[in-house]
């Protein structure tokens, strides 16, 4: 199945929330403790990023025992990835770039998938695979919400979901940008908190989060 007949969903996925949180576990459990509080906050689409063993297995147990968390497996780098993310249970897919072997693979994954993209180039070649929503990675390295300004008329069919070096300070600038849905971040997830297992400054930070604005639909 295309990607491009997910769009619907994909664009679903994209709206639960201004941001989507970009989750690297230590063990299962902590998994499960972010989760609960970024949904307690009002983020529910919730990337879990394929950079530790735990990850697979926490995408596993969060998908059945957190209600309301739609959760997805981030850092896909690899076409056997794809099928393992789907196995453990994630609703979605996010690449850091998209080779052309991945590329190809993510056009035919079964759940959306948002390929990883840095240039204009790149952006047009996964237009043409069908995809119309993108992650830009590294955000802030590669130009940011100027970039992302800049695509808008070129390309007004591509929504973007930035990630990289964004904070709640520099959220709202890309927010207010008509093609941007969304953006991914991590700084509601702070690692002394989590060393800690203070998921309820989570929690606070996900409610603030979640109240930035964004720009009409």
């Amino acid at each position: 199945m295309p990607l491009y007949s997910l769009n619907g969903e994909t664009a679903s996925i994209m709206t639960l929330a201004p941001v989507i949180p970009v989750l690297t576990v230590a063990s299962v459990e902590d998994g499960v403790g972010q989760a609960k509080a970024l949904v307690a906050g009002g983020l529910y689409a919730i990337e879990v990023t394929l950079r530790t063993p735990s990850a697979l297995a926490a995408i596993r147990e969060i998908a059945k025992s957190v209600p309301g968390a739609v959760v997805g497996a981030g850092t896909i780098v690899s076409v056997e990835q794809i099928a393992e993310a789907i196995a453990a249970g994630a609703r979605f897919l996010v690449s850091p770039g998209a080779p052309p072997a991945l590329a190809k693979a993510a056009a035919q994954s079964p759940v959306p998938f948002l390929p990883g993209c840095a240039t204009a180039s790149e952006a047009m070649a996964l237009r043409e695979l069908g995809f119309r929503a993108l992650k830009l990675f590294p955000a802030e390295a590669v130009g940011g919400a100027r970039l992302l300004a800049s695509l808008a008329a070129p390309l007004p069919d591509l929504s973007f979901c930035p990630t990289g070096g964004i904070d709640l300070a520099k959220a709202p600038d890309y927010l207010k940008l008509p093609n941007v849905p969304c953006v991914g971040g991590s700084w509601m997830l702070p690692k002394a908190a989590l060393g800690r297992g203070d998921y309820a400054e989570v929690e606070r930070l996900a409610r603030e989060t979640a109240r930035l604005a964004r720009a009409p639909a």
